[in-house]
């Protein structure tokens, strides 16, 4: 899946006493540590193991196929809505009603699987808490494993945590959010998982892991009888969605709970997606709660499909918002699509946070939160997404203001005037200038974005904004695209091209400039440098690599060759 020629590898020592015990195929590569071994247990390997041998070669077609589809769009082919599939988007079929636990869903929260964020993630107020293995997690050993050790104790709620520096103990209040997971994408692998002598993939791990370990406990304290629940990301296409109802189907089946017990909702954030809703829908009918509009990764996608076409160009990402209309008609024929199959249809994210010791500054961002989900909830949505718990009440407020007193606007808001969104609407190029504000912004957050993953953390406050690594995708994926066409930066009266030239003194004066808001102390222990040099080298590039953590992820990859055992 990806090579691993940069992952540092520990020396065995002369001998061991401890280890995990695995099944026969199965080798753990992470560090050995007796609480990561009440998650790595046998048992639950054994699960683990047995999806990736079910599922691999069904994977390793759907990646294969994302590549055929890659070249055709490369040769100059447009995404449209697939003509075999037109008999399942005309006929008329619902999929399963939503479980009543999770009904209501106005308002969500997202975040990593760190422990004093899942705990107030939970205590936040929120419908539901999203705790991610993908976008907001930099997936080094350590937060994998204390992530699952963290939702294991949730969704028992016995989770605490002590911060020692404000001598503050953090525990569950009695009414919490509902918990939803987000594993990785079918693309991301764990290195430090090998299933016959394979890299197992990250995705399988998270939910297999997950799943084992919770379901029951799960079904019992917050799915009345239903779950566990989980968003499924960076799918592009219906066979994606197939094998994860297929895998879904073998977990209950492990498990001996009914079909149907598994729901998902699916975010569609990548272009090819958005003309697969209804089949999506249809793969998942048995187990799906709704699609989610995945706008940040929407606009990347936008970019990495459309690399090869000059006539395609983004102006400033800060201009490409929802007002867009490529992007409000995706928004439209989303919820269309799901009111008319029967599940919900979930906004995108309010990525902004409190702006504290400026309190102008603060209500100018919430105003704009404010106008962002008046929005969503009057074009039908049926929830939203927040990035901190400080949003919430303000979100909340305008989704009560017009739900009409239901828990959601499944039944209310058909939206059958976005029938007519037609491919042409879905790929208008969007207006607006180029800059070179536009591309020192990029700039400095790509590459502090990258320095905070290499060093754990995927979840990034910059510039009074949450970044993750959708965001960093689309400033990285708009500087090559401005680079390989030597655009014309128009918006602020410059008139100059992008080169290789003008990018490498960018990235020069940004660097310093980065030195100087983050101090020399703070930039001397973090990995700006080495940041700097994995963002500069994928925005120049030859070829644009499809994600950014497929190369970064190999620098916080660490072997441990005799971490497990058979006993």
């Amino acid at each position: 899946m990806v090579g691993f020629e940069n992952l540092v590898e520990v020396p065995p020592m002369r001998k061991t006493t401890v280890g995990y015990d695995v099944p026969e195929g199965v080798d753990i590569r992470g560090r050995y540590d007796a609480e990561f071994a009440t998650i790595l247990t046998k048992d639950a390997l054994q699960f683990v193991a047995s999806l990736q041998r079910q599922f691999t070669s069904h994977i390793k077609y759907a990646m294969d196929c994302r590549k055929e589809a890659k070249l055709r769009y490369n040769s100059g082919a447009l995404p449209t809505f697939d003509p075999a599939t037109k008999p399942v988007r005309d006929a008329d079929w619902l999929c399963v009603p939503p479980p009543p636990s999770v009904a209501d869903r106005r308002v969500e929260i997202t975040g990593p699987v760190e422990r004093k964020m899942v705990i107030n993630a939970l205590n936040s107020g929120a419908k539901v808490f999203m705790a991610d293995f993908e976008d907001a997690l930099a997936p080094n050993w350590e937060n994998l494993m204390r992530g699952h050790i963290n939702l294991r104790d949730a969704v028992r709620g016995t989770i605490s945590y002590h911060d020692k520096a404000r001598n503050r103990v953090y525990k569950l209040n009695e009414q919490t959010a509902k918990l939803f997971v987000r594993p990785r994408g079918w693309h991301l692998p764990e290195a430090h998982v090998l299933i016959d002598g394979q890299p197992a993939a990250g995705c399988l791990v998270d939910f297999g892991l997950y799943f084992f370990h919770n379901w029951s406990a799960f079904r019992r304290n917050q799915g009345q009888g239903f779950g566990p629940f989980f968003y499924l990301p960076k799918m592009e296409h219906s066979r994606e969605a197939r094998i994860w109802n297929n895998v879904f189907t073998a977990a209950e089946k492990m498990a001996g709970i009914e079909n149907g017990s598994i729901r998902a909702t699916v975010l569609i954030e990548t272009l090819p997606a958005v003309f697969q809703m209804d089949e999506i829908l249809y793969e998942l009918r048995d187990h799906s709660v709704g699609l989610n509009c995945g706008r940040w990764d929407y606009i990347f996608s936008y970019v990495k499909t459309f690399q090869a076409h000059p006539d395609r160009l983004l102006p400033d990402r800060v201009l490409v918002g929802m007002g867009q209309h490529f992007m409000r008609s995706y928004s439209d024929l989303l919820i269309r699509t799901c009111h008319r199959r029967g599940v919900h249809a979930m906004g995108g994210m309010a990525a902004q946070i409190p702006i504290r010791d400026d309190p102008r500054a603060n209500e100018a961002a919430l105003a704009l939160v404010r106008k962002d989900k008046i929005r969503e909830v009057l074009a039908g949505h049926d929830g939203t997404w927040a990035a901190h718990p400080g949003l919430i009440p303000a979100i909340m407020e305008v989704f009560d203001a017009h739900m009409g007193g239901g828990p959601n606007q499944i039944q209310s808001a058909k939206r059958e005037d976005a029938a007519g969104v037609a491919a042409e609407d879905l790929l208008q190029t969007p207006r607006g200038v180029r800059s070179m504000e536009g591309l020192r912004l990029n700039t400095r957050v790509g590459i502090q974005y990258v320095a905070a993953w290499l060093t754990g953390s995927g979840s990034v406050p910059l510039y009074n904004l949450m970044e993750d690594a959708a965001t960093a995708e689309i400033s990285r994926v708009q500087n090559w695209q401005w680079l390989r066409y030597g655009v014309e930066l128009d918006g602020d009266g410059l008139g100059v091209r992008v080169t290789a030239e003008l990018f490498g003194r960018v990235v020069e004066e940004e660097m310093e400039r980065i030195e100087r808001e983050v101090g020399k102390e703070r930039f001397s222990k973090g990995m700006y440098r080495e940041a700097c040099k994995i963002f500069a080298r994928q925005c120049t590039a030859p070829t644009l690599d499809d994600f950014l953590t497929l190369d970064a992820y190999n620098h916080i990859v660490v072997h441990h060759p005799l971490a497990s055992s058979r006993l």
